[in-house]
Formats: structure tokens, C-alpha cells, sequence
């Protein structure tokens, strides 16, 4: 099968000096092709001079992470396509293992390997860690990162898991699904379109795994930094529409009429510290979304028209804030799920 590592570049001309070098040694099975989703640093530069045989996609102007790759991909013939954040590193033999499966196993859509830290390799990281799930609350999280927390990587989930989402920080994707599927979801711009991408996939039948056997490195942190207003505000608005587009009606207004009320009291929380940003942030986003409803509507209807597993097989049963806030619960495995134990 033929492989095409895409990495999006916004600005990142210093990543690219750093990790590029690694993607390129570490993967003679792929063609690497680097997107500029309209860069105004010296990326174009940087990869003119110093990687003048890497192909160049250039983009006009920033379209996002979502928008970004759906036109990349456009372009590229290949069998499977990898979305690669352009702060990731990678090691000798981190392909096999992910092309071995995908080949072995036609019915998985889509994988990801492990994400450990790169700052701090003996722990995951936040972006992915050992694959993604959705709790009954729509909330995200993954095998080695609940929350805030995250976990040291001590083999605790190195078994291959089926999984609700995979990162895109680094995803391994059959290009025809992806096309199928109509690619991630533009209007998302960035944040969590790679979970509606994934819940899309799953519930018309496809599988998602982690294969750990696999292993990068991601700096994390991405083109916001983890305090910006505008990342809450993305991170709360899409997760809204990402539950709207995928999930039936009658789940969708008790999961909403509770949602109102644990969104309200983290707007009370960043407003009783101080931080007028991000409360304002989580209310706008509430706002947006009310007003960007209707827009929706039609993939709403088509997504759960096409859908063959229903959304209770596909959602976690676990209240992740109760299991977290009340209980205790910061790791995966204390979390009781069927997963953990494996």
C-alpha cells in the first residue's frame, strides 16, 4: 500500500529545522509531503533550501488544521494517508507496526500509534497518549491522560485497543474513507475535528485502534498555548457540535440539559479566578453554538442516517468528571471500563 505522510505547517519553521529530519530518515516506506497552510515566518524558505526534495503544498492563506488537510489530501494519490503534526519526532521502525495492521485488518479505518512527551519521554502525552475515547458526557479522553492528568508510559497499555477516536497529531488513515467520509469538518477550524472525524468512521461500521508497538514524540501545545481563551473557546464550541452532529435526539437533550450546567459552573470557576478570558470564552461558546445549530443539521441527519453502531457502543458509560472530581480517579486504569483491564 502506498503511504503518504502529510504534515500541515503553519508558522513552523523552527519545528520543521527540528523534527522534519527525523520524519524523512525514519520513513523510506512513505513519500513525505509538507502542506504550508499559508505561513508567514521563513518556512518556505527553510524547506526550499534545506529540504528542496520534499514535495511543497502551498496553501494562499491559514484554512485551519481541518480545511488545511482536507485540500492536501485532495491532492495526494496514495493508498493510506498519515496526518503528522509538524512537532513530532520519530524513531527508527515507528511505521511497521501501524502498516502491518492496517494491512492485516481492511476493517480498521484508522490508527495512531503512541504519543509519548518529547519534553518528558518517559511520560504520554496529552495529545493521544494510548488512543481516545468519549465519556457518556461527551468529554474526551485517552488510555494514560484523564483530564489533566497525565500518565508515565510504563507499558500499562501496550496492548493494541479499539478505540473511540484517534489523535491527529498522528493519523494513520485510509485515503478512501477519508474522502468518503467528506474529510474533517471544516467549520471546526481546529480542535476535536479528528473525534467527529473518528465517531463519523465508527458508527458506519469501521474501526479505530492504538497500535503501541508504535512510538513518537510530540511537543504538544500545537499553535495555541494551553492558556488561550481562543483554545477554550474552540475546545468548548466544537465539543457542542461534535455531540449535536453525532449523537440521536433523545440522548443528545439529556447530555445537553446536563452539559449547560457543568459548562456553567467552569465559567463561574475561571471567572472566580480571575480569569475574565476564558470565562467569557466558555459563554461565547455556548452563544456560537446555539447560532451555528442549523448549519449543522443536514450532517446531523445524513450522520445518523448512515450509522450502523449506535452511539451507547461507541460513548464510554463513565461520567469522567464524577469518576475524576468525586472519586479520585486521575488514571485510566482505576476507571471502570472493560478497557482498563486489558
Amino acid at each position: 500500500m502506498k503511504l503518504g505522510i502529510v504534515i500541515l505547517n503553519w508558522n513552523g519553521a523552527d519545528m520543521l529545522r527540528r523534527f522534519l529530519p527525523s520524519v524523512i530518515e525514519h520513513s523510506p516506506e512513505a513519500e513525505v509531503i509538507v502542506a504550508d497552510n499559508g505561513s508567514t515566518d521563513d518556512s518556505l524558505k527553510v524547506l526550499a533550501e534545506q529540504f528542496p526534495h520534499i514535495r511543497t503544498i502551498r496553501f494562499d492563506h491559514n484554512y485551519g488544521f481541518a480545511e488545511g488537510y482536507n485540500k492536501a489530501i485532495a491532492q495526494v494519490e496514495c493508498d493510506l494517508c498519515l496526518l503528522l503534526n509538524s512537532d513530532v519526532r520519530v524513531e527508527a521502525g515507528w511505521l511497521e507496526p501501524m502498516l502491518d495492521y492496517m494491512e492485516a485488518h481492511p476493517e480498521v479505518a484508522a490508527c495512531q500509534p503512541k504519543i509519548r512527551c518529547e519534553w518528558a519521554p518517559e511520560k504520554l502525552e496529552y495529545a493521544g497518549a494510548c488512543g481516545g475515547y468519549i465519556g457518556r458526557m461527551g468529554f474526551p479522553f485517552c488510555r494514560g491522560r484523564i483530564l489533566g492528568t497525565v500518565e508515565r508510559d510504563e507499558g500499562q497499555y501496550d496492548s493494541i485497543a479499539s478505540v473511540a477516536w484517534a489523535t491527529g497529531a498522528a493519523l494513520l488513515i485510509r485515503r478512501n474513507v477519508y474522502m468518503e467520509a467528506g474529510g474533517l469538518d471544516a467549520r471546526f477550524f481546529a480542535h476535536q475535528e479528528e473525534i467527529d472525524l473518528c465517531w463519523r468512521l465508527r458508527s458506519r461500521g469501521y474501526g479505530i485502534v492504538c497500535i503501541p508497538q508504535s512510538v513518537v514524540y510530540h511537543v504538544g501545545g500545537g499553535t495555541l498555548p494551553k492558556e488561550s481563551p481562543q483554545k477554550a473557546y474552540l475546545n468548548f464550541r466544537n465539543n457542542l457540535l461534535l455531540l449535536y452532529k453525532n449523537m440521536p435526539k433523545r440522548r443528545f437533550c439529556l447530555v445537553m440539559h446536563c452539559r449547560r450546567l457543568m459548562d456553567a459552573a467552569a465559567a463561574l470557576h475561571f471567572l472566580a479566578g480571575g480569569h475574565w478570558a476564558a470565562c467569557w470564552a466558555v459563554v461565547r461558546a455556548h452563544l456560537d453554538f446555539h447560532h451555528m445549530r442549523k448549519d449543522f443539521k443536514a450532517d446531523r441527519d445524513r450522520n445518523l442516517a448512515l450509522t450502523v453502531v449506535p452511539a451507547s457502543q461507541i460513548l464510554s458509560p463513565v461520567n469522567l468528571l464524577w469518576q475524576y472530581y468525586a472519586r479520585g480517579r486521575h488514571k485510566f486504569s482505576q476507571l471502570p471500563l472493560e478497557e482498563a483491564k486489558h
